[in-house]
């Protein structure tokens, strides 16, 4: 709300105002331990907390860790993902990189795509890796919500990559965000006032996210822009994200698709972002999928608007050949992994936490 007013009396604009306040109270300096070694540097020029364990293996596991915040809140800096990241660092005994990319609305679609595809590009290459110890057979790429976009979006381009010598084995998504064709999936429905990821509020961050009117919103939470009608959205295209066919039935429920005969005339075309695996995923074809890494970890929960996109995703990679491992949260709610640690800990943020953090054990 008061980013709201502060954006409407031209003070700011509201995410200025709310990543000031989010940095003021949760921002961290770097700090090390008895156990975890904490620097902040440059990964392929993006700047990066660096989280090393002190002693155990030569060889280190290695996972880079894009954070959410809708392509335009938090930091790989905040507390939260401090001590996700150094108890992994710990845990794992691995080498986690956290991003800084940039963020909106400075940085618009592909800018954050672009960021984090340089951080992993140098993340996979020999110098980083003689200089930080890793294992070039056991690196990981992972983020959560946005950052889970980013991930696999990275995931896909590298996948194709001809070139690379040193290969991601393993990618874990975390609540992903991956398409914004559809605001009328199951969960969008079911979990619309639920928070903290508000149906509105994810339509606005993609807005600001692909540069476009955030006047726009109210079209997109209609459907509007993925009406029959659009051209760009050929059947192959949709089925890519048809829930009545990905989905369970336990998900599907007594939902229904909302799929517009006639909507506003050109809305892809002014938006073909939309339509761009690079910012939303879920639409790649098979043979891209097939060539993502051979393990990948989707994490839902029920209480997320966008759980349905990860359950989506994981099915598609599953088709496409990949070994899939989909961890659904019943109790679980966006956001809810940072909720590990006090003051604001939860049993399903240090449940889901630790399930995650098992995962990597098991399979990196």
């Amino acid at each position: 709300m008061l980013g709201d007013v502060a954006h409407a009396l031209g003070v700011c604009h509201r995410v200025h105002l709310i990543n000031k306040v989010v940095s003021w109270v949760e921002v961290i300096e770097p700090h090390s331990c008895p156990s975890v070694h904490v620097t902040d540097s440059l990964l392929g020029g993006v700047p990066v907390r660096v989280f090393q364990p002190i002693g155990g293996k030569k060889q280190k596991r290695g996972v880079v860790y894009f954070h959410g915040g809708g392509w335009a809140l938090a930091s790989g800096r905040m507390r939260s993902y401090d001590l996700l990241c150094r108890k992994m660092a710990e845990d794992l005994d691995a080498v986690i990189m956290s991003v800084d990319y940039r963020l909106a609305p400075e940085a618009v679609f592909p800018e954050q795509y672009y960021d984090a595809l340089a951080a992993s590009r140098a993340f996979l290459s020999p110098e980083v890796a003689q200089r930080y110890g890793l294992d070039p057979e056991r690196l990981c790429v992972s983020g959560d919500s946005a950052g889970g976009n980013l991930a696999a979006a990275v995931a896909q381009e590298l996948g194709q990559d001809g070139s690379l010598e040193v290969r991601f084995k393993a990618q874990a998504l975390v609540y992903p965000v991956l398409q914004a064709l559809d605001f009328y999936t199951p969960s969008y429905q079911q979990n619309q006032n639920v928070p903290i990821l508000y149906r509105p509020v994810m339509a606005q961050f993609w807005l600001q996210y692909l540069g476009a009117d955030p006047a726009l919103a109210p079209l997109l939470l209609a459907n509007n822009h993925s009406s029959l009608d659009q051209a760009g959205l050929p059947p192959r295209l949709r089925s890519r994200l048809d829930w009545t066919a990905l989905l369970p039935a336990e998900r599907r429920k007594h939902f229904r698709p909302v799929m517009l005969a006639m909507g506003t005339p050109g809305m892809v075309a002014a938006m073909p972002a939309l339509t761009d695996v690079r910012a939303a995923p879920l639409l790649a074809e098979p043979a891209v999928l097939g060539r993502t890494p051979g393990k990948a970890y989707v994490m839902t929960c029920e209480f997320d608007v966008l759980r349905d996109d990860g359950l989506m995703y994981a099915q598609r990679l599953r088709d496409a050949g990949v070994d899939v491992t989909s961890e659904h949260h019943e109790d679980g709610f966006h956001g809810c992994m940072v909720f590990a640690y006090l003051p604001v800990r939860s049993a399903v943020g240090r449940r889901s936490m630790e399930n995650y953090i098992r995962w990597l054990d098991q399979n990196l």
